[in-house]
């Protein structure tokens, strides 16, 4: 995962630390491995972080065979 050169503040704004904090939570709340978390973030991209990167995963959590 590419480290963030500019965008940070919108995570702290958020109420975490950076985005591996933002991410990690991600995968906690919804009881979803982080490295899966992190692979559709990547492919998304930081400009999906707090839209397409929810959207991504709750339709990955209903199509998992557990949600």
């Amino acid at each position: 995962m590419k480290p963030i050169q500019n965008n940070e503040g919108v995570y702290v704004a958020n109420g975490y630390k950076d985005r591996g904090d933002y991410l990690d939570s991600l995968a906690d709340d919804r009881g979803i491995d982080r490295t899966t978390v992190d692979i559709i973030a990547d492919v998304l991209g930081e400009t999906e972080d707090f839209d397409g990167l929810i959207n991504a995963l709750d339709d990955f959590d209903c199509f998992d065979g557990e949600g």
